[in-house]
């Protein structure tokens, strides 16, 4: 981030604290004012993040952040985060614009450490607010999806900020999370953040403008950390801080995966807290295609913790990280994975009848037709890539022949039948079509036989 902007301190824009109502800071808490004001501004740099914030939901935090840098010269960014983003973390707008506003107030600053950020005492009193405000619900027996805010906005207090880059609001708001990190349980020093602060009237003025009387009191008190009831009141202990550091190094793991190879290391840290981070799960399905490229092996161990958990869970749908599976590439790390799981006879339960069912058959049913379906129209693809000179390596050969022999595997184990023709007509086509290369060759004239023929096995 060597465009981020030299540090500034919201201080120096002390006559804020007596403008609530001004420009700065609306009167209204709502965002649908907020953005009317912004819109009937005439400027279009203005106008241009305000309608990136109205499509930030569906982009990863990382991406609305480059957006906004782009969209914004260095000098003006600091003006405009105070004028347009301040209003919108403090206001009661969805939550799918507040987490990229936060994300982006943190990342502006990224480079430095967060105690220097100018936007952390407003951050950290937001923090606050919205904690008090979870926390109220589920002392009611309730759920608020404040806890999501809540949960973001302690990452980036910490310094744990760029762990919520790769995710974009819309998954994080319905990721549901696991109890040691709910609301209750996030605590933060009051001192690193206040203590000796000049932001601090700032932060409280940001944050009291506008709402109700009863939020402006407890935010001007001295200790702004929510009261619970003495029965209610939670005690994080050594050992329970201690885990849930583990399963934010395991969630850091889990996002490294994504983008390279862990190391045996990093993969005996993340193993054993695998099942703690798929029940509830904090793994989407749209994780898994790059962390089966990259750990085929981490891959496998999440599928099947999932395929463990998920039918217990009614708040997750597990056709969804089966369909990830089916649009594999085939490549070898995906093979791997496919026929690992079609291996493995561990009972699970079956989500759609209530009994019992194993992980090999309910991938055999739910995944392998539409892999192998999606894995030829890929490689189709591949081919007329090629052909039109939009690629020069050598996907598409490679692929077909991987293809060939991962089926005749399938083949050898029994998993497919060839006399099928609900198995085999597809792969027949396709090996036909290109029985140029040798191993299509071999399947196609097992697949014409109609019988599993070890002579021409042994030629693919």
């Amino acid at each position: 981030m060597s465009s981020s902007l030299p540090l500034m301190s919201t201080s120096r824009a002390s006559p804020v604290i007596t403008m609530a109502g001004s420009r700065f800071f609306p009167k209204s808490s709502t965002s649908s004012q907020t953005f009317t004001t912004q819109k009937g501004s005439g400027d279009p740099t203005r106008a241009s993040v305000v309608h990136l914030l109205a499509r930030a939901h569906s982009l990863p935090c990382s991406a609305a952040f480059q957006a906004f840098m782009q969209l914004v010269q260095p000098t003006a960014r600091f003006q405009l985060a105070l004028d347009l983003l301040l209003p919108l973390l403090t206001s009661s707008a969805d939550l799918a614009q507040r987490i990229p506003v936060s994300f982006i107030l943190y990342s502006i600053y990224a480079p430095y450490p967060i105690s220097l950020n100018p936007f952390k005492s407003v951050l950290y009193a937001t923090f606050v607010k919205e904690r008090e405000l979870a926390i109220e619900i589920s002392t009611e027996g309730g759920f608020s999806e404040r806890e999501q805010l809540v949960w973001v906005l302690w990452k980036i207090l910490k310094g744990d900020g760029n762990d919520i880059g790769p995710y974009s609001p819309s998954t994080l708001t319905k990721s549901p999370l696991p109890p040691e990190l709910r609301a209750s349980c996030l605590f933060l020093d009051e001192e690193t953040f206040l203590e000796n602060d000049p932001d601090h009237s700032v932060a409280k003025s940001t944050i009291t403008a506008g709402e109700p009387k009863q939020f402006a009191e407890q935010g001007a008190s001295k200790n702004l950390l929510p009261l619970l009831p003495p029965a209610t009141e939670t005690k994080i202990t050594r050992e329970a801080d201690r885990e849930n550091e583990r399963i934010a190094q395991a969630m850091k793991l889990v996002l490294a995966a994504r983008d390279r190879a862990l190391t045996l290391t990093e993969q005996r840290t993340l193993t054993p807290l695998i099942p703690r981070l798929t029940s509830p799960t904090m793994i989407t399905s749209v994780d898994l295609p790059p962390i089966v490229s990259y750990n085929p092996n981490i891959a496998y161990q999440i599928v099947i913790a999932l395929l463990m958990t998920l039918p217990n869970n009614l708040a997750q749908d597990i056709s969804v990280y089966l369909d990830a599976l089916t649009i594999l590439p085939p490549t070898l790390p995906s093979f791997d994975l496919l026929g690992r799981l079609l291996r493995d006879t561990s009972t699970i339960p079956d989500y759609s009848t209530g009994g019992k069912t194993t992980i090999a058959d309910i991938v055999r049913s739910e995944v392998l037709g539409r892999f192998i379906h999606e894995s030829i129209k890929w490689l189709d693809n591949a081919e007329r890539d090629e052909q039109d000179g939009l690629v020069s390596d050598d996907r598409f050969a490679k692929g077909v022949q991987n293809l060939c022999r991962f089926y005749s595997s399938l083949l050898k184990l029994s998993i497919v039948d060839a006399a099928s023709d609900a198995d085999s007509t597809e792969m027949s086509h396709f090996t036909l079509r290109h029985s140029r290369f040798e191993e299509a060759n071999a399947l196609y004239c097992i697949l014409a036989s109609g019988r599993f023929d070890p002579f021409y096995t042994a030629m693919i």
